[in-house]
Formats: structure tokens, C-alpha cells, sequence
């Protein structure tokens, strides 16, 4: 009930909500997962950033990993439309040819938006899988770069990599820096 809560609270402003599903290695089932995102779309999340399961991935049961992917795409998209699907790869974990594989299967199941990390795992975004990501995926989907984002420099490397969203768990800094940098 935290996502109808936020909605009610966000109501009057601008911020899309989102909420994460399959936290934190994707491992729960699909139906889970779809459920999940039924719910949280149907009390207000607009977008839906979802665990890639990392288990079946590390399997190398892509066909399992791309329909997991896909059925939560289209229980958000049924729900609502505008809704918006993340697929958190938790890129750490990956070489750089199963990090190109997983963006593949993450385009092949209609997301919109591949992303680097939960923020828990032992590293975060680098501009080496920023770049590798965006050569992927091309313009087709969007690319977020998360954890480890945490100064206003680390900001712009991952932008200038091919980053068309950061999340960053240290954005008041960033923006205070910012804010000194501008003066």
C-alpha cells in the first residue's frame, strides 16, 4: 500500500511515481512479478523498474529471462498504457557480452529502459557499461545509470556515456555542487 499512499501524497505534483518489483535478485516467479506490477500500476506507479531475474540469466535461460521480461511489460502496459518498464541488470555481475545479451532480451520483450543496479549489489553504473548499454539498445530505449552516482562530475560522465537517466542516492550534494560550480 506505500505505492497508493505516495500517489495520494504526490498527487498534486509532477513526479512520476515508481516502485521496484522482483527486488532484489528477480528470483521470485513471473506471476509474482506480474501481479506485482498490476497492483502497483493499478494504485499509481507509473513506472515499474523490475529485477531482471539474475538467476535464470546466469543459467543462460534467456528464452525464460526474455518472457519473464516481456510478461511484466505487458501486465504494466494493460493496466496503463503510459506506463514505463525498467530492467534493473545488475550489470556487476556480467561480462561485457552477457551485459549486451541481457539488453537484447530487455529489447526483445518491448521494455523501455535498461539500468545498470538495484544500488545493493557490490558496484553500481560505470561509463564502461553506459557506453556498452547505449551501443546496444541505440535510441530504442533509454538507459539508466544507477549506483555509485554520487557527484556532480560521476553525473556528467555517465550523460556524456550515453546515460539518459541517473539515479543518484546523493543528489543533494550533486545539487549543492551544482549550485558552487554555477557561480
Amino acid at each position: 500500500m506505500d505505492v497508493a499512499y505516495s500517489a495520494k501524497a504526490l498527487a498534486d505534483s509532477s513526479v512520476l511515481l515508481c516502485t521496484v518489483i522482483g527486488f532484489p535478485h528477480g528470483t521470485v516467479t513471473t506471476a509474482t512479478k506480474v501481479a506485482e506490477t498490476i497492483e502497483a500500476v493499478k494504485h499509481g506507479a507509473i513506472e515499474v523498474d523490475m529485477v531482471m531475474n539474475l538467476g535464470l540469466f546466469a543459467s543462460g535461460e534467456y528464452e525464460q529471462v526474455q518472457d519473464d521480461i516481456a510478461q511484466v511489460v505487458k501486465a504494466a502496459k494493460s493496466t496503463n498504457p503510459k506506463a514505463e518498464i525498467k530492467v534493473i541488470l545488475e550489470t556487476c555481475l556480467w561480462t561485457q557480452e552477457q551485459v549486451i545479451k541481457a539488453c537484447e532480451l530487455t529489447e526483445a520483450a518491448g521494455a523501455d529502459f535498461v539500468k545498470t543496479s538495484t544500488g545493493f549489489a557490490a558496484s553500481g553504473a560505470t561509463t564502461e557499461v553506459i557506453r556498452t548499454m547505449r551501443a546496444t539498445v541505440g535510441d530504442r530505449l533509454g538507459v539508466k545509470a544507477s549506483g555509485g552516482v554520487r557527484t556532480l562530475d560521476a553525473l556528467i560522465d555517465m550523460a556524456e556515456a550515453g546515460a539518459s537517466r541517473v539515479g543518484a542516492s546523493g543528489t543533494p550534494a550533486i545539487l549543492l555542487e551544482f549550485a558552487e560550480k554555477a557561480k
